[in-house]
């Protein structure tokens, strides 16, 4: 999940606030003490870090709650928006006004950038639109190979000549070919180059001159950390066209100093990479990015997802109730988990239900692929009756059921155990409580 060693910090510093009996200045100091940790750690700025801490203390001491908000209440809006503001306050998407609509990707070798074009095609292809890739990386061996294997599987058509030497010529005669195919967007990867900002800058022109783009991309690696600095403010003074894309926030330390660095360029951040599937890039917005963080909730960007999926299947939002109340058996729990791994990983997921991001218990959500694979094969096993009745599986047919799925009865037992612990926690849930916090506070951007 995007930042979780940060988000975890944040949201520790927030429980403590709302399980302190009284809020007084010294509570404040410790939880803007902890919120400045948790910066510091995930590698933000010091500077940047005491700017938004004092603004955030300020606030929490000398303003007074609204009508019908306790004190803990309002400082969680405070660090809220403070943290919003400070990442960007508002979403700047890529506007597609016509077609078609020529976008240009560059970045330093190694930043994730074919990786990034790939899922931004397929982004752009799950909102209806029709895309075409040139690869005119003529640097690095099987780009134009490795692109072509990401984005096949989804019909996504790939232009490039792995012989041909000329990055120009290729961009092009790949624009031009898939204008006569009447696409809707084209995405141009240009060659990476190595930790060398002058010459990205300079092949982007070149290319830039030949195909006359409506927006340039640059790819940066959330994994560097504060040196995103430069590489943002190179590009935003070279390009007044300019957007950016910072991958790698599903596992990285850095993420927190990547993601400010760039702000503090004044570059517009636009999408992040989330994780290393396909369909993990999503539209940065400072609001809901900052909502999840701190554990308060997306609910837009999971209704959002619902609607993607509904278009590949049959799942519904009835569907998502019946599954939170803790009211499915097994032949559910199989069918929701596989449908929401569709969305994204679980947990990503579940953090966009307000207060739930950071206190589901691991063995819950830690579901992997094989393991749903394996408790498919044990279900294929299972009569009618036990996947809609799973209580009465005693040991006998546990025995049956591992023999008939060439699994072990420990397996079996794993599968019940798994069942049993998430109906147990998603009907201790209080949903009326959080919904009515994400309702107070507009959390996640759901306009209320």
């Amino acid at each position: 999940m995007v930042l979780d060693k940060l988000g975890q910090s944040l949201n520790n510093a927030l429980r403590k606030l709302a399980r302190a009996s009284t809020v007084d200045e010294a509570l404040v100091r410790e939880v803007v003490r902890d919120i400045q940790r948790a910066l510091l750690t995930s590698d933000v700025n010091v500077r940047l870090v005491l700017d938004l801490t004092k603004k955030i203390e300020k606030r929490a001491l000398e303003e007074k709650p609204p009508a019908g908000v306790s004190k803990k209440e309002h400082i969680i809006k405070i660090v809220y928006e403070e943290l919003t503001s400070f990442l960007g306050k508002e979403a700047k998407p890529i506007e597609i006004k016509e077609k078609p609509t020529i976008l240009l990707t560059v970045g330093i070798q190694g930043s994730g950038k074919t990786t990034s074009v790939a899922k931004l095609a397929r982004y752009f292809q799950k909102h209806g639109y029709k895309v075409g890739l040139v690869c005119s990386d003529t640097w690095r061996p099987g780009a134009y190979f490795q692109l072509k294997q990401l984005v096949e599987p989804y019909g996504i058509e790939v232009f490039g000549d792995p012989e041909e030497k000329d990055a120009v010529k290729l961009a092009k005669e790949g624009v031009e070919y898939f204008k006569k195919k009447g696409v809707d967007v084209i995405i141009v990867d240009s060659a990476g180059r190595h930790k060398e900002e002058k010459g990205l800058i300079e092949e982007m022109k070149q290319i830039s001159n030949a195909i006359n783009p409506h927006e340039v991309i640059l790819v940066i690696d959330g994994t560097i950390g504060q040196q995103a600095y430069n590489q943002a403010l190179a590009f935003k003074e070279a390009t007044p066209i300019g957007s950016i894309i910072v991958t790698k926030l599903d596992g990285s330390a850095k993420g927190g100093g990547a993601l400010s660095a760039v702000v503090a360029t004044g570059a517009p951040i636009k999408f992040i990479g989330v994780g290393e599937k396909i369909d993990d890039l999503e539209p940065f917005d400072p609001k809901r990015f900052v909502s999840r963080l701190l554990g308060l909730g997306d609910i837009q960007g999971l209704l959002e997802k619902f609607e993607e999926l509904s278009k590949e299947t049959e799942f519904t939002e009835e569907d998502v109730e019946k599954f939170l109340r803790g009211k499915f058996n097994l032949k559910d729990m199989y069918a929701q988990l596989e449908a929401m791994r569709k969305m994204g990983p679980l947990q990503q997921i579940l953090k966009m239900i307000p207060g739930m991001g950071y206190s589901i218990p691991d063995e819950v959500i830690k579901v992997s692929e094989e393991r749903l694979k394996k408790f498919k094969v044990i279900m294929d096993s299972m009569t009618e009756e036990e996947l809609e009745n799973p209580e009465i599986i005693n040991y006998s047919r546990i025995k049956r059921i591992a023999r008939g799925s060439g699994t072990s009865t420990k397996d079996v037992k794993e599968l019940l155990n798994q069942y049993k612990q998430m109906k147990k926690f998603f009907k201790g849930m209080d949903k009326r409580k959080l919904a009515k916090m994400a309702k107070k506070f507009n959390f996640g951007g759901l306009g209320i």
